[in-house]
């Protein structure tokens, strides 16, 4: 796909155990990338494609069901395991003054990896996301909070095959973006639930989603001293404004930017304007790398 080689070529690295796949592209301040569940580093193609010219954008393909090497049986997926993840993913690259972005689930796990693993990040990115008590919506708990606990691995599996037919790929993606993508790119989101090593990481991973990451993590922000942005799709159906100006607020050093005619997916609905403030955003920190 054209958009995913914008992003570069798929590399992977050794993370413990385990391999994490992800794609690199372009040189500058680094970024990375986190998505939230049933998504990949597909999510960011056409945000990377607005920064790779100006800055080092990494784009890891994490264990949440858009993933292609399942995890350990051992590996902790909880929330907290998978920021853990992100912390040693960083680690092992090498880097260093991070600007971190997160959208969806990828957000919460942004939020625990600054509360718990902050030695690498410089500055922090939030789109639409879970946060506070909604880890996850409320809307979201009969499909991705109850039924994942009751019934475990059988109901991910018919989730899994629920999603092979592109109507419900689709109308399961209309809920969170507003943009009507092409057939391929609704495909690739969905073309690595069918391996059953996927699945498993996946509803380790539902079956221990709790608001107490999200509430525990809220308690280090005001000790986050370093820059937030916050950028949030007005017309998001399940992420409420409320949340995105509670986190400016809690933050000390924190800006809030509204986007209109998005939900939650803003890498989908405004890639373009997305790319800019991030870029608005990470600027003055390279000019001042550049003047010493």
């Amino acid at each position: 796909m054209a958009g995913l080689r914008v992003m570069g070529e798929e590399k992977e690295v050794r993370v413990g155990g385990d391999v994490v796949r992800y794609r690199e592209a372009g040189s500058g301040p680094t970024l990375v990338f986190v998505h939230g569940i049933l998504a990949g580093g597909l999510l960011w193609r056409d945000v990377v494609a607005g920064l790779a010219g100006r800055f080092r954008c990494i784009v890891p393909d994490l264990p949440l069901g858009g993933h292609s090497v399942p995890m350990d049986p051992e590996r902790d997926m909880s929330p907290r395991g998978v920021a853990r993840l992100v912390a040693d993913f960083m680690s092992v690259l090498d880097l260093d003054e991070v600007t971190l972005v997160g959208n969806d689930t990828g957000g919460a796990i942004c939020q625990i990896v600054i509360a718990e693993h902050p030695e690498r990040v410089g500055r922090l990115v939030l789109t639409n996301c879970d946060a506070y008590e909604a880890f996850f919506p409320w809307q979201f708990h009969p499909f991705f909070h109850h039924a994942p606990r009751v019934f475990g691995r059988r109901y991910v599996d018919l989730l899994a095959w629920m999603l092979r037919a592109r109507p419900v790929r689709r109308l399961l993606l209309k809920t969170v973006a507003k943009r009507r993508m092409d057939g391929d790119t609704l495909d690739a989101y969905f073309a690595n639930l069918g391996d059953s090593g996927v699945r498993r990481d996946l509803t380790r991973f539902l079956r221990q989603v709790s608001k107490r990451y999200t509430l525990e993590a809220a308690r280090s922000f005001p000790g986050f001293r370093l820059p937030v942005l916050i950028v949030w799709g007005e017309d998001d159906l399940f992420f409420l404004s409320r949340y995105a100006r509670r986190l400016r607020d809690d933050f000390p050093d924190a800006r809030l930017r509204l986007l209109a005619d998005s939900r939650a997916f803003v890498p989908e609905d405004r890639p373009g304007a997305l790319a800019e403030l991030i870029a608005d955003f990470v600027r003055p920190m390279s000019e001042a790398g550049t003047s010493r």
